[in-house]
């Protein structure tokens, strides 16, 4: 093992991430899988958040950033709640370390790609932020406002994390538009409506039954039944655009990936509305509402996959020079 020095030491210091790079150059398929465990745990952390809520065990640690005012961890007196809560705060660790392994792979790659590492700290800082907002919900008594947001920070975590993986599937190059104007402001439309569908979603569950702790806690003062037709109008509004997106794709001859991503859309739509259309006729069981929350992550995944597959950015490449000796031009 090489020797350490003072100029090494201090330079690991000041900057971890150019010194891991002098001395570690990642595969282009490590960098992509490092951002694609970043996009898993996106997912594992709005699931596990769920399972929190559905268990009751919101309040398992009534204060934060402690778990009591006593105690960092769930201590021997407490119960099942307080062990998931606790559980669910530290897969946040979890996901901190997921992205940092993405970032420092970013970063560490030959050449260095600056917008892939942007990336890696944009969710960085996402994550920070959501966790301070979960520290707020646990303050506020599980509010559902709170809870709501909670929710919606993580669902834009998974977008960056789902634009970094493609990042790091591309190249450099301009992007190039893969269908006409007319089609992308439709996948806009579609877009639109999908983030419109998820935040009628968090409020769907502020104003149900499932509130997170089987204490009183406060919920949305809207009737449930309403509020769930109108998130079951809003899932066919995407299910029609996602249709008519597919037929407009087909009917300009696009490439193949674009109508693969709009056809992958329509089918996790179709999955995501049985299984809310079971949960409501019988009221909603806690497993399948867990589902349809996985659901909900799946769903966004294949509409910023269908949004990310309307343009290509190419590989750039460094011009070759030209041969100055005619036979060699020849051969």
């Amino acid at each position: 093992m090489p020797n350490v020095t003072r100029a090494d030491a201090a330079q690991a210091v000041r900057n971890p991430l150019a010194f891991i790079a002098e001395r570690w150059t990642p595969s282009p398929r490590t960098v992509q899988r490092a951002a694609l465990i970043a996009v898993v745990m996106a997912v594992v952390i709005v699931v596990t958040g769920g399972a929190v809520r559905l268990t009751g065990s919101g309040l398992g640690c009534p204060t934060w950033p402690k778990c009591t005012d006593q105690s960092l961890t769930p201590t021997g007196e407490m119960n099942f709640h307080s062990a998931v809560e606790f559980g669910n705060r530290m897969l946040t660790y979890v996901l901190c370390a997921a992205v940092g392994w993405a970032i420092i792979a970013a970063r560490a790659a030959k050449p260095w790609r600056r917008s892939v590492t942007r990336l890696g700290w944009v969710q960085f800082w996402i994550v920070m932020g959501n966790a301070v907002l979960g520290g707020i919900v646990v303050l506020v008594g599980l509010n559902p406002y709170t809870v709501a947001a909670h929710f919606l920070l993580s669902t834009a975590l998974l977008t960056v994390a789902m634009m970094t993986w493609q990042r790091t599937r591309e190249g450099d190059g301009e992007p190039r538009p893969l269908v006409g104007k007319a089609v992308v402001q439709l996948t806009w439309l579609l877009v639109v409506a999908a983030g419109a569908l998820v935040a009628v979603g968090t409020v769907v569950t502020g104003a149900g039954r499932h509130a997170g702790d089987s204490s009183d806690v406060e919920r949305i003062p809207l009737n449930w039944t309403m509020i769930s037709q109108l998130h079951a109008d809003l899932a066919w509004v995407v299910v029609a655009l996602t249709v008519a997106l597919w037929f407009v794709l087909k009917a300009v001859d696009a490439p193949m990936g674009p109508r693969d991503r709009a056809r992958d859309l329509f089918l996790v739509l179709m999955g995501q509305g049985v299984i809310g259309y079971v949960q409501y006729f019988t009221k909603t069981p806690e497993a399948l509402v867990a589902l349809h929350m996985f659901g909900s992550c799946l769903v966004w995944i294949a509409v910023v996959r269908v949004m990310l597959s309307l343009r290509e950015r190419p590989h750039t490449s460094v011009p070759v020079p030209a041969q100055s000796d005619p036979a060699l031009t020849r051969a």
